[in-house]
C-alpha cells in the first residue's frame, strides 16, 4: 500500500461493532454491517451461514450482554490495511457466555467503514456465574 490512510475511522468502526456485540441496540446497526454482508462460521460442528439481516432479526430477538450485565471483553488482535478503501480486523469479542475470534471484512462505502463479511470461531464457552 503506498498511501497512508488515516486509520481513526477505521479504529471507530471497529468499536461501534463491540458496542452493538455488547448493546445489541440494532438501530445501529446499519453503521455496523453493510446491507451485503454475510457471516460465516462453525456452530455445533455445522458451517452456519448467515445473511446479515437474519442476523440482524437475531439480535433484535434476544437479550442483549448488557441486559445480562454479562462481562465485557473486547480486543484488536490485527489490523491488515488494504488500501484506503479496504481492511481486515482480527477481534476477540465475549458475547455472553461465548468468547469469540473474528475476521472482519471491511469495505470504506460512501466513506463509511462497513463490514461486508464476518468469519467467526468459538474460541471458549464460558460457565454461567450463579447469582
Amino acid at each position: 500500500m503506498t498511501e497512508s490512510p488515516d486509520i481513526a475511522p477505521l479504529l471507530e468502526a471497529v468499536e461501534r461493532y463491540f458496542t452493538l456485540m455488547y448493546n445489541n441496540d440494532v438501530a445501529q446497526f446499519d453503521q455496523v454491517f453493510a446491507p451485503t454482508a454475510q457471516l460465516h462460521g462453525f456452530r455445533d460442528d455445522e458451517l452456519r451461514i448467515l445473511p446479515v439481516r437474519d442476523y440482524r432479526t437475531m439480535l433484535a430477538s434476544v437479550p442483549s450482554p448488557k441486559s445480562k450485565n454479562a462481562p465485557r471483553l473486547q480486543e484488536i488482535l490485527l489490523i491488515d490495511l488494504t488500501s484506503a478503501r479496504q481492511a481486515m480486523v482480527k477481534v476477540r469479542v465475549r458475547i455472553d457466555l461465548l468468547q469469540y475470534i473474528d475476521y472482519l471484512a471491511y469495505h470504506r462505502i460512501h466513506n463509511v467503514w462497513l463490514i461486508t463479511a464476518k468469519s467467526f470461531h468459538i474460541e471458549r464457552r464460558h460457565e454461567p456465574v450463579a447469582t
